[in-house]
C-alpha cells in the first residue's frame, strides 16, 4: 500500500507554483491533500505534434509532486480525442489519421521520463483514451450530448471569435469537450490539471463526473508560458523549447526570450526560489543588465530537465559559439550527408526533428550561412563536400565530413 505524505512545502508548491485557477477553490484542494487520503490525478496530452515541450513540463513537474505525495498519478495521451481535435483560438484542427497519431506519440514517454517516473513503488501511469473511447456506442454519445448546449458551447472565446469573423465551426467540435471530460469519468479522477486554454474542456469534466459518479472533481487551472517567437508553445506549430532538444538547442533558445520574459520563465520553468525572481525583477527594473538573469533562467531551465551537468555544457557551449562567437570541431555537428542539393533538403535531412516549414523560413530570414555566406532561397542548389560549413540560426552548426 502506496504511503500517503502531507508535506505541507510540497503541496503548497503544487497549489501555487504556475497555478492560475483552482476549483471548486484552493482551499477545498489543500484539505484534500493533506486528508491522508489517496487520490487519483491527471494530465491529458493529445498528440498533435512529435515533441512535448516545457510548456507541458510545467504540468509534468505537478504531476511528479503528487506522484512524490503518493497519489495515482496518470500520463494519458489523447490519441482518440486527437481524431476530433480540440478547436483552437482561431481555426478548426485537422483531423488526423491513425498514423499521424501513432509517430507523433512514439517519442513522448521517453521525453516525460525526463520529469517524471514510470517505474518504481509508485508509478506513473501511462494510459490512452483510445481505450474506452473507441467503444462507446452511438445511445452513449447521446447521453454525453445531452449534459450541455449550443448555448453554452458557444460562450467559449475562440467560437465567439470565429463566429464573428463568419469562420466555419464544424460539429465534431463540440464533442471534443464531452469526449475529454468523460475521460475524468472513465478514469474516476479527482482531480486534473492542464493549461488554462483547456478551462472550459476540463470543467465538462467536473459536470460529467458529478452526473455519472456523483462525487467532486478538482480543476487546476496552469499558466501558460510564450514560445521564444512571443506565440504560445504549440506541439502543432513546434515552436517550443522542446524537452526532446539537446541541452544546447534548449539553452540557446531560452536565450531568445525577450527580457520582459526572465522572471515569468523563473517562476513557471525553473525551481528557482520565488524570493529570488522578485529581487531579480526588482534589479532589471532599477536598470541592471538582464543578460546574467537571462543566462541564469536558460541555465536553470535545462538544469531541471537534462540535469546540472548538461547545463552547465549548455551554457559553455553557449558562451562559445554566441558570445565569444568561437566555431571549432568541439562545437560543429559532423554530418556524412554529401552532394549537391537543395539547402532545405541538405538541412531537413540533418536535423530530422524540425519541420521544413521551419527551416524555410529560418533561411527566407537570413538565418542561415554555408561557408561564411549567407543563403536565403530555400532552394538554392549547393554543392556539400568534405569540409563545408553549414550554420543553422544563432548556435547550431554542421559540418560535413
Amino acid at each position: 500500500m502506496t504511503k500517503i505524505l502531507t508535506d505541507k512545502a510540497l503541496i503548497e508548491r503544487f497549489l501555487t507554483r504556475g497555478v492560475e485557477n483552482i476549483y471548486p477553490s484552493t482551499e477545498e484542494l489543500r484539505a484534500k491533500l493533506m486528508s491522508g487520503e489517496r487520490i487519483t490525478v491527471y494530465q491529458g496530452f493529445d498528440p498533435t505534434g512529435r515533441y512535448l515541450h516545457v510548456g507541458h513540463a510545467m504540468g509534468i513537474r505537478a504531476m511528479r509532486i503528487l506522484q512524490q505525495l503518493g497519489h495515482k498519478v496518470i500520463f494519458l495521451v489523447g490519441d482518440y480525442t486527437a481524431k476530433v481535435g480540440d478547436p483552437d483560438k482561431d481555426t478548426g484542427r485537422k483531423i488526423l489519421t491513425d498514423v499521424e497519431i501513432n509517430k507523433n506519440m512514439e517519442g513522448w514517454k521517453e521525453q516525460a521520463s525526463q520529469l517524471i517516473d514510470f517505474g518504481g513503488e509508485n508509478p506513473v501511469e501511462f494510459k490512452h483514451n483510445y481505450t474506452w473511447l473507441s467503444k462507446l456506442n452511438l445511445e452513449q454519445l447521446i447521453e454525453l450530448m445531452s449534459s450541455t448546449t449550443v448555448q453554452q458551447m458557444i460562450e467559449r472565446d475562440m467560437f465567439q471569435k470565429r463566429i464573428a469573423k463568419n469562420d466555419p465551426i464544424k460539429l465534431q467540435e463540440f464533442i471534443y469537450p464531452l469526449m475529454q471530460g468523460y475521460d475524468s469519468v472513465a478514469m474516476e479522477v479527482d482531480l486534473e490539471m492542464g493549461g488554462n486554454d483547456q478551462t472550459f474542456n476540463m470543467l465538462m469534466g467536473r459536470s460529467l463526473v458529478k452526473k455519472y459518479l456523483g462525487k467532486e472533481k478538482f480543476v487546476r487551472t496552469n499558466e501558460m508560458m510564450d514560445a521564444p517567437d512571443g506565440i504560445t508553445m504549440s506541439k502543432t506549430k513546434g515552436n517550443g523549447i522542446n524537452l526532446s532538444d539537446s541541452p544546447e538547442d534548449m539553452y540557446g533558445k531560452a536565450m531568445s526570450y525577450r527580457d520582459e520574459l526572465i522572471t515569468k520563465g523563473l517562476r513557471l520553468l525553473t525551481d528557482v526560489p520565488l524570493e529570488e525572481i522578485w529581487d531579480i525583477e526588482k534589479k532589471i527594473e532599477a536598470g541592471e543588465n538582464p543578460m546574467k538573469f537571462k543566462k541564469l533562467m536558460a541555465y536553470e531551465i535545462v538544469k531541471v530537465i537534462k540535469g546540472e551537468k548538461e547545463a552547465k555544457k549548455a551554457e559553455e557551449h553557449f558562451e562559445k559559439t554566441v558570445q565569444n562567437k568561437e566555431i571549432t570541431s568541439n562545437v560543429a555537428e559532423q554530418t556524412g550527408i554529401k552532394g549537391t542539393m537543395p539547402l532545405v533538403e541538405f538541412l531537413s535531412n540533418t536535423m530530422l526533428e524540425e519541420t521544413k516549414t521551419n527551416i524555410r523560413r529560418l533561411i527566407e530570414q537570413g538565418g542561415v550561412e554555408v561557408d561564411g555566406k549567407k543563403i536565403v532561397k530555400p532552394t538554392e542548389q549547393i554543392e556539400f563536400k568534405k569540409g563545408t560549413l553549414v550554420k543553422f540560426g544563432k548556435r547550431k552548426y554542421f559540418e560535413v565530413v
